[in-house]
């Protein structure tokens, strides 16, 4: 017998759009759960867009009408991380707009001699000072933080480098290992369930990677649905070490 869900937690690329195209299963699925007042997060890794940016793309690019605090990023779950370390205000980052500003704006302080804080993101503009400078910050006695593991990440000229590629080099330059936030660790699903005032019994995680989504709910006892609709192979799915709670081909499989 399926369980009724309190709150979904939801991936966005592969589950609700696919690149540049949405996935019209994805659509009606967010326009159920709006009709039925079922509360929902977007659970994303991507730290280059604020939930603003977010937000705004879904409506311009895909027609699906939602308000920013429904995004909750990679970013986000790093500032509230940080607040409640109590650590300090001074911080160094490498990362875009969608995870510079946003810290900044949470009245952290740029520092880069003595940051009590170093985050490391995606940065499409990295370079060798960057690296420096947060490897040397992070050998002073800064707490490393890596916002999310992806090692790459889907673009349309192929797998190119992602954040977990440059917390890699750091880790290895500095001989630190960071503390994680995005998805499949706890950090990130721990802060959204907060966000959401709901427990993990309450909730399940959507998605269609097996190696983030799914395992964001397999690593923290949350249930999961995966969607057979971006990442994850059908044909994988019988070879999977751990099955997921409930696996469809579309999300207009899923009845609330």
């Amino acid at each position: 017998m399926k369980k009724h869900y309190q709150g979904y937690l939801i991936d966005l690329d592969g589950t609700i759009y696919l690149g540049k195209e949405v996935i019209p299963a994805g659509k009606r699925f967010v326009e159920q759960l709006q009709e039925l007042n079922i509360p929902f997060l977007f659970v994303t890794n991507n730290t280059t867009k604020t939930p603003i940016a977010v937000a705004k793309r879904l409506s311009e690019e895909f027609d699906i009408q939602v308000p920013a605090k429904t995004i909750y990023t990679a970013s986000l779950a790093t500032i509230d991380y940080m607040k409640e370390q109590g650590k300090g205000k001074r911080v160094y980052v490498i990362g875009e707009s969608g995870l510079v500003d946003l810290i900044l704006s949470a009245g952290f302080v740029w520092d880069e001699e003595s940051p009590d804080y170093v985050v490391v993101g995606l940065d499409t503009e990295i370079n060798y000072e960057k690296l420096a400078v947060a490897s040397l910050c992070i050998r002073n006695g800064a707490l490393f933080i890596g916002t999310n593991p992806d090692k790459s990440i889907p673009t349309e000229r192929g797998l190119l480098p992602g954040a977990g590629s440059f917390i890699s080099l750091i880790q290895t330059s500095s001989q630190t290992d960071p503390v994680m936030i995005g998805k499949p660790n706890a950090i990130i699903m721990d802060e959204a369930l907060k966000v959401m005032g709901l427990n993990k019994d309450d909730v399940i995680m959507v998605g269609d990677n097996y190696e983030t989504d799914i395992q964001s709910g397999l690593q923290n006892n949350i249930d999961s649905l995966l969607v057979l609709s971006g990442f994850t192979a059908k044909s994988a799915v019988p070879h999977l070490a751990e099955q997921p709670t409930y696996v469809v081909d579309s999300l207009d499989e899923w009845v609330f």
